[in-house]
C-alpha cells in the first residue's frame, strides 16, 4: 500500500483528503505543521508528498527546500491558493515535481498523484551521459552540469530538460512535452510549461554567452547551440 504525507494547517480539508486517499486504497497520515512535516519526512518513508504553501512553522517551500537539501526525491506535490506564475515558480525551485491550485476537485489531485507514482516506478535506469556544448546530462546519476559547475533541477524540469536533449536539435511541442511527462488523465495549462522552460533557462542559460534553449514560436523548444533549428 502507497503511503501519502498530507501536509495541511486546514483541519477539515486535510481529514477529508485524508479519508478520500484511504478511499482509493492509499495508505495516509496528515500534519498540520510545517516544522512537524519537516521532522516526520526526515525519520519516514513516504510514496508521495503532498504539502500546503501556507502552514505555520514552516511553509510549505521551507519544508520542500529542507527536504530536497536532505537528498530525499519522493515526489512532492504543492498546495497553493495562489495563481500567479512567480508562485508556480518558486514552488518549482523549491524542488516540488507538480503544484495544484485551490479550490481543486479531489479527482484531480488524485490524477496527479497518480501520474507521479507512476512516472517513479516506471523510470527507466540508464548510464546514459548527454553532451550538448558544456551541457552534460547524465540520466543514470540524474544530475546536469554546465562548464563542470553543477546545476540543481527539480525532477519535473530534469524530465523536462531530457526530453529536449534526446530529440537531438528537433523542435518538441508543448503538447508532446505535456502528453509525455504528465500524461493523458491530467489536464496541464500549456502556461505550465512556460514556466518550467523560463526556469530551466535561468538554470542553464542565464550566465553563459551560449544559449542551450530556445523557441520556435507556434511550434514549441528545443535545445542548440544556434539560434535555428
Amino acid at each position: 500500500m502507497q503511503h501519502i504525507l498530507i501536509a495541511e494547517d486546514d483541519p477539515n480539508i486535510a481529514s477529508d483528503l485524508k479519508l478520500q486517499f484511504q478511499h482509493e486504497g492509499f495508505e495516509a497520515e496528515i500534519v498540520f505543521d510545517g516544522s512537524l512535516a519537516e521532522k516526520l519526512l526526515l525519520r519516514k518513508q513516504f510514496d508521495c508528498i503532498i504539502l500546503d504553501i501556507n502552514m505555520p512553522g514552516k511553509n510549505g517551500l521551507e519544508v520542500c527546500k529542507a527536504v530536497r537539501q536532505q537528498k530525499i526525491t519522493t515526489p512532492i506535490l504543492m498546495l497553493t491558493a495562489f495563481g500567479e506564475v512567480e508562485d508556480k515558480v518558486l514552488g518549482f525551485e523549491s524542488g516540488a515535481d507538480d503544484y495544484l491550485t485551490k479550490p481543486f476537485f479531489f479527482k484531480e489531485l488524485l490524477a496527479r498523484v497518480k501520474a507521479l507514482l507512476k512516472r517513479r516506478i516506471t523510470q527507466p535506469e540508464t548510464a546514459q551521459v548527454m553532451k550538448i556544448d558544456t551541457l552534460v546530462i547524465n540520466l543514470s546519476a540524474k544530475t546536469v552540469s554546465r562548464d563542470e559547475a553543477p546545476v540543481k533541477l527539480t525532477a519535473r524540469e530534469f524530465e523536462i530538460l531530457t526530453m529536449l536533449a534526446t530529440a537531438n536539435g528537433r523542435v518538441v511541442s508543448k503538447k508532446d512535452l505535456i502528453k509525455k511527462i504528465w500524461g493523458t488523465v491530467v489536464e496541464v495549462n500549456t502556461n505550465t510549461i512556460e514556466v518550467f522552460i523560463n526556469s530551466l533557462r535561468n538554470k542553464i542559460d542565464k550566465h553563459h554567452t551560449v544559449k542551450l534553449i530556445h523557441t520556435r514560436p507556434g511550434f514549441g523548444y528545443f535545445l542548440s547551440t544556434a539560434h535555428e533549428a
